[in-house]
């Protein structure tokens, strides 16, 4: 606590010497909205204009400009988020993918962040506790321009930006978005309680099912939470932590669908098909010392002849939050105590419940639907509380509605289901973010630069590419066994000696290089040029047989197309997909199927890890836009020189906005 107390103390200092050493630019009549609209895409947008349905989109228009918005390669939103926040590419960030490799072990990690062991511990018998160190990292490079602002006298608010856990040490006021865990330190896991266990309930991703008894109308479970970061256990030769758990009671009715939930000091009561509120769960390490608080809820849906109980992923409690969320860090307890308890982990919508079929199409939206109300209520409140500067506020709802709800609007799609609700559903979320558009351009003046924008648009992920399977085919990868193709993870099953490229992530091949990958094989220089040589060639051949079409109409080398500090830390090339097609399931983490090219009958059903010029994202301002192609790493240079301050050398965009007309 000492050591974190002084690092605080000498950041403040820090950011106290850059302002009063920089020239303020800004009065406090300065305004910037900025509202990033994760997924949304300029074709369906421009559609649904035509249509009639987003009618303050239309009057934002009119008094302003719109362009599609040039996003990143690869299209994904941590490296886009990234570029916009940074104003450079991903060669300057370094985050290239969702997912990275430690080339000394090969191992996949996290891109946008990493949590560092304890430095010094006391452990006594059953006790281990850590006394320093331990801090989650973010792995983002560069300044985000929020701190350039602050750095200037420009008060911001950030609000939920992706790729920002933990959050930028800022005297402003963030609130981490994509990237920020569950207080598992996962994406989000749910928790499944069912008599009747699915097929394969141990391979589901992003969930834990356990299978329970009901016993005279009672259920007893329990909730498992992280483990216990100051008691061990022994394990065989070695000490394990375990996991916290909080027991909970289900009584039912035996004549109606209706049960009583106890849950520590909470009860409440549940109708079959129907959600508690926000639940507190404290989890006591050391009782009345160590409490590690978590909220979550819970969602009865069948009793009878079997029983089915949903439970959020436990989020991290804004009120004492267990990991950093928020700078300052009271002020994620301060929107608790305005808003009430709300999902905190990255991505709340939880596609995949709807992907292991815990959840129907139907109860997805239903559970996306209040997110985007939270959210939704969240916005009533900053732009009530709005004064002056930066407002940067997110949305998530388009980008994870358009990933899961596609296939009920594309007949074409291999996983295509039927669905008149549904099948509005896309359209509907465009109509949302309308009618929250129309509620910022109230408070909308003349010294005031409202910006809509998104990351990157979208496509139909209609067939899935084995890349790992290609490499083989093609002579870059040489497996131990042939005939167990298919079989294992994680390159189980790959020879070193004889492989010279590997894939890993969403779109990132890797070259065996020499003294850089473990067990290397390329010499750099001419044998590592001339191996991309052939493979972007071959990967510009590649053709569906099924289609007679091409598969990957781009190609960007790393060392030849990005610019920056940490291009020695991305993949050699990135694999632009063609229209339909995206990395299959299997082979961004090192799995290698016989078949090549797959059809996709997965829920996930649209995607943008493709060819970044298929899915360019949306530009909108109540001002000109002056550039005819502006990308991401122009708006960040637009957004310091709505407030006269310069971009920094890194940078890499122009500014992108022509002057507001008197």
């Amino acid at each position: 606590m000492a050591l974190k107390l002084i690092q605080a103390v000498l950041m403040s200092v820090l950011f106290l010497v850059t302002v009063s050493t920089g020239e303020i630019h800004a009065g406090p009549d300065r305004r910037v909205i900025i509202l990033g609209v994760d997924g949304l895409d300029p074709k369906l947008l421009q559609q649904f204009l035509d249509s009639g349905h987003l009618p303050n989109f239309q009057k934002l228009i009119a008094q302003g400009d719109f362009r599609p918005l040039k996003t990143t390669m690869p299209p994904l939103s941590p490296v886009a988020w990234s570029t916009f926040i940074t104003g450079m590419d991903a060669g300057g960030h370094g985050i290239f993918d969702f997912v990275h490799r430690d080339p000394a072990t090969l191992q996949p990690m996290a891109s946008t962040s990493k949590t560092e062991p304890p430095t010094w511990r006391l452990t006594f018998g059953s006790w281990d506790v850590p006394l320093a160190g331990g801090d989650v990292v973010q792995m983002r490079r560069g300044k985000a321009f929020w701190q350039i602002l602050e750095a200037h006298g420009v008060p911001t608010q950030i609000f939920r930006m992706p790729a920002n856990f933990p959050p930028s040490p800022s005297p402003g006021k963030s609130f981490s978005g994509m990237g920020t865990p569950d207080v598992l330190g996962t994406p989000g896991t749910f928790s499944f309680y069912t008599t009747h266990p699915p097929e394969g309930a141990e391979e589901i991703s992003g969930g834990q099912v356990f299978k329970i008894e009901v016993r005279d109308h009672r259920v007893q479970a329990a909730l498992l939470g992280p483990e216990n970061p100051v008691r061990r256990k022994r394990n065989g030769s070695g000490y394990t932590h375990p996991r916290l758990q909080v027991d909970f009671e289900v009584f039912l009715d035996p004549e109606q669908p209706v049960a009583k939930f106890v849950v520590q000091d909470n009860e409440f009561i549940l109708n079959v098909g129907e959600w508690s509120d926000w639940v507190r769960i404290d989890f006591e390490a050391i009782p009345y010392l160590v409490n590690v608080s978590a909220t979550a809820r819970f969602y009865l849906q069948e009793v009878g002849s079997a029983f089915r109980l949903y439970v959020t992923p436990l989020q991290i409690n804004p009120e004492a939050p267990a990991m950093p969320i928020s700078t300052p860090s009271r002020w994620a307890n301060e929107l608790q105590q305005r808003l009430g308890y709300f999902y905190t982990q990255e991505l709340p919508e939880d596609t995949k419940a709807l992907s292991a079929g815990i959840f129907t199409g139907r109860e997805f939206w239903d559970q996306a639907q209040f997110v985007y109300r939270e959210r939704r209520r969240a916005l009533d409140h900053f732009l009530e509380m709005y004064q002056e500067g930066l407002l940067f506020f997110y949305f998530s709802s388009v980008d994870q509605g358009s990933h899961m709800l596609w296939r009920y609007r594309d007949p074409a799609h291999p996983g295509y289901k039927r669905d008149v609700m549904l099948q509005q559903g896309m359209r509907i979320l465009y109509e949302q973010i309308d009618e929250a558009l129309g509620h910022v351009m109230r408070i909308v003046d003349d010294k005031t630069t409202l910006v809509v924008m998104s990351d990157h648009g979208f496509a139909p992920f209609y067939w899935g590419v084995n890349l790992n399977s290609w490499l083989v085919e093609k002579g870059y990868v040489k497996l131990k066994d042939p005939s167990r193709q298919g079989e294992g993870r994680l390159y189980q099953n790959v020879d070193w000696t004889a492989t010279t490229a590997y894939a890993l992530g969403l779109n990132g091949i890797y070259v065996n290089l020499l003294g850089r990958e473990k067990h290397g094989i390329v010499y750099p220089d001419e044998e590592y040029d001339a191996l991309l040589d052939r493979l972007e060639a071959d990967l510009l051949h590649m053709v569906d047989p099924r289609r007679n079409q091409h598969a990957v109409t781009l190609v960007t080398r790393t060392q030849r197309d990005l610019t920056g500090a940490a291009l020695g830390f991305g993949p050699d090339l990135i694999v632009g997909y063609n229209h339909g097609y995206r990395s299959s399931w299997q082979s961004p983490l090192g799995e290698f199927p016989k078949a090549i090219f797959v059809d996709n009958h997965e829920a996930w059903s649209g995607d943008h890890s493709v060819d970044h010029r298929l899915v360019p994202g949306v530009l909108i301002t109540n001002q000109k836009i002056s550039l005819d192609e502006p990308a991401l790493y122009d708006l960040t240079v637009a957004v310091l020189d709505e407030y006269g301050i310069a971009k920094l050398p890194d940078m890499i965009g122009q500014d992108c906005l022509a002057p507001k007309q008197p």
